[in-house]
Parts: C-alpha cells; structure tokens; sequence
C-alpha cells in the first residue's frame, strides 16, 4: 500500500492540491498550483500520530513536509486550498494496510522540533496557569527570539498588534501610525497627562504618546523588548516623559492615571483572570480615567485555547474568547462601557504584510532564527489571515471609562474621536 493510497483512504472527496511522497506514489491533481511533498518517512510518521495542525506543523518546520508552489515565508494559498479539505477515520482493513506498510517505527512519534515548547507547559492544571513565573516564561518563549527578526518581519513601526488601516491601500506603517493615533484620540489623552501602557512590547504607544507631551509608563514581560524599547525612548529624546519597564503588568503600584491603554495583553492574561485584570485597571485609574483594551477574540463568548499548534510553538496558554465576556468582565469590575468595535479585516490585512516582509527578508530573517522557527512565522501568520477573515477570530477594541463616584464620566458627547 503506498503512501500516496493511505492519504487517499482518509481524505473526503478529492485533494485540491498535488501530492507526491518519498516513495514515489503521488495523488491529486497533476496540474495542481502547489504540491505537497513528504520528503522523509518522518514526515509520514508525524501526521500519523499527530493528525491535524500539530503534525502538519512539525513536519513543516523540519523540512520534511515540502510545498511547492509557495514562499515559506507565506504559505497563506495552500493553506486556502487545505481549508476545505475533510478527513475521515480510515475503515478497519485500510487501517491495517496502512499499519503494515507504515511499520512499527511509522506509528510511533518522532521527537517534536526544537521550536516546540516544553510538555510541562501543557500539563499544569487550568488554576495553576497564568503566575507570574510562567507567564514570564510564555511570554519569553514568543518575544524574545530576536530584535531584529522582528524588525525584518514587523517594519519600522515595529508593532505587533493590528494595524488600523484608512484605506486599503496604505502601507503598513500608515496603519499602524494611524491604530496608535486612534487609540491615544479615543483615550483623550493631552499634553501634561500620563498613561500606562500595558503590555507595552516594544514601546510604540509609549513613543507615541511621549512625542505628544504625555507622560508614559509601559511594562512588558519580555527582556528583549524593554531593551530595545528603552534605546528607542532614549535616541529620540523622550527620556523625560517616558519609561518601559521590563515587569509584569501586576508589579506595577503607581495609581492615578489619566488613562490605561492595553494593545494585546488580554490574550495573555488567561479568562479567568479577567476579574482581577480588570480590577487592577481600575485601581490604577482616576475617577473619569479611560481604558483602551485591544484584544484578540472569539466570534463566540466561551473561553477556547488556541489549538496546538498555537499553543506549543507561538503563545503558550493562549486564550481567548469573546467581546461579549471582556466587556461583562469590565463592567463586572465597575467600568462603564462607552464603545467596542471589531477590526478584524484590518488584522488580515496586517498579517498579510508581515508576512510579504519575511518573504522580502526571507534569508536573513533564516540567519537571525533559522529556518525552523522563520516557518513557524510564516505558517503561523498566513494561517492568523486565513482565521481573521473566515471570522475565526475577531479583534476588538474596547473603551471604558472610571465612573467618579455620583455615577458621571466628566466626558463629552461620544464619539470624539470621530470628530
């Protein structure tokens, strides 16, 4: 029975894409615009006894899964055609063909790539996750690969959230100048107030803000971005208004803050700390302060994991869920909600030029990392573009408000920032 055969048995209706194995057996069609290649019987083996997304993925990042007609660097068109592509349990008699022909050592799993995160960091119980030790190795794990990887892939802005994009055809760093100008508007910030920025990375809020007269704190659990960021403050001349803090978000202890801005720190704080998140929000404002909370989510208000290959190579308990369950969570700890709005086209958008400059910047970026964890890069933002406009996943942007103590805001008729 041939390789080629064995996928056959598994797959409903026909491949959309070529395949051709090591054994010399191949399936689909023969004019097919990107082929799969399973170079090795490790590949076999890894999508044997990891079916789905995992053992795609580690066969990938090895080399021994090769697909031609793309860019590794954007592997975002077979992963369209993959899309539709439905697998059924093989019938018993194709299963003990496969099992002769595959061996043994076929259906035992191979030592997962180094780019892989450690085991025990799946198997801690739900109530244990999210302290401050592990969260500061999660966070290690996805940031601090290298500087300049990310600004080979992220641009000058070096921004790793959703861009906001005034019109399509802008340039990446138009959107993300204009995302930073939309956040500091919707928080009303001017000269002479302070932010905190949460979950800072590597301080384009923080920079931004400075450079309009405000005073910012930003804190990130990441080395390497406090780093960078803080010779970033210091070559522009901002030292005097603003600081980023190698530190978790809950070390922080200053109170009365114009306003809280938090771009893509939710993702990591885990739904059942939202209460407590929040809570510290709070605390950290003034009565009539604004929160300015952008957050990855679901289209649906349960709490849901990122699936496993998110999980075990790109954000270690990751969790995300709904804009319905971060508001309740807001308001729950005494936020008033004045607005929320979903900008998940703008997220395809951005990942689809992140991922045009690895594709640019392919060989280096392959000299800083690797061209192990470059295809994870690659693999894990055409397959975030392919989520964000399926509707997989949204990203929504919430603003709340520090009521005084009577109940009123001390705010204009809304929304302002539309002015």
């Amino acid at each position: 029975m041939s390789i080629a055969t064995i996928v056959e048995s598994v797959v409903d209706g026909s491949l959309p894409v070529g395949l051709r194995a090591y054994d010399g057996s191949s399936l689909g069609p023969p004019d097919a615009a990107r082929t799969l290649e399973l170079r090795t019987p490790r590949a076999v083996a890894y999508l044997a006894t990891a079916p789905g997304d995992l053992g795609l993925a580690r066969a990938w990042v090895t080399g021994d899964l090769a697909i031609h007609g793309i860019h590794p660097g954007d592997p975002y068109d077979v992963l369209v055609d993959l899309a539709s592509v439905r697998f059924h349990r093989p019938t018993a008699a194709a299963a003990l063909d496969a099992a002769r022909e595959l061996g043994l050592r076929g259906l035992t799993p191979p030592q997962p790539p180094p780019q892989e995160a450690l085991p025990r960091w799946r198997r801690v119980a739900e109530g244990l996750r999210h302290n401050l030790v592990r969260d500061a190795g999660a966070i290690q794990h996805h940031y601090d690969v290298s500087n300049r990887f990310y600004e080979l892939v992220l641009g000058p802005s070096m921004t790793y959230t959703c861009a906001c994009y005034p019109r399509e055809d802008a340039t990446l760093e138009e959107a993300q100048e204009n995302k930073y100008r939309l956040v500091f508007d919707k928080l009303r910030l001017e000269e002479g107030q302070r932010l905190l920025d949460l979950g800072c990375g590597w301080g384009g809020m923080v920079r931004y803000a400075a450079r309009r007269g405000v005073r910012v704190t930003g804190v990130t659990l990441s080395r390497q971005q406090a780093q960078w960021a803080q010779r970033a403050i210091e070559q522009e001349g901002l030292a005097d208004l603003a600081e980023v803090r190698h530190a978790d978000y809950r070390d922080v202890t200053a109170t009365g803050f114009d306003a809280v801005s938090s771009i893509g720190l939710t993702e990591h704080v885990g739904v059942r700390n939202y209460p407590s998140y929040f809570r510290f929000v709070l605390d950290r404002l003034r009565p009539g302060g604004l929160l300015l909370n952008h957050c990855i989510t679901r289209p649906h208000n349960h709490r849901q994991e990122t699936g496993p290959f998110i999980d075990r190579y790109v954000f270690p308990d990751g969790e995300l869920t709904g804009s319905g369950r971060v508001i309740m969570a807001a308001q729950d700890a005494g936020l008033e909600v004045l607005h929320e709005e979903n900008l998940r086209d703008h997220y395809a958008l951005t990942l689809a030029r992140w991922c045009a400059n690895l594709v640019e910047h392919w060989d280096e970026a392959v000299a800083e990392v690797g061209e192990g964890t470059a295809r994870v890069w690659g693999l894990y933002m055409a397959g975030s573009r392919l989520g964000f406009e399926r509707g997989v996943v949204q990203l929504h942007q919430v603003l709340a408000v520090k009521p005084f103590a009577d109940g009123s805001t001390g705010l204009p008729l809304r929304p302002w920032w539309r002015a």
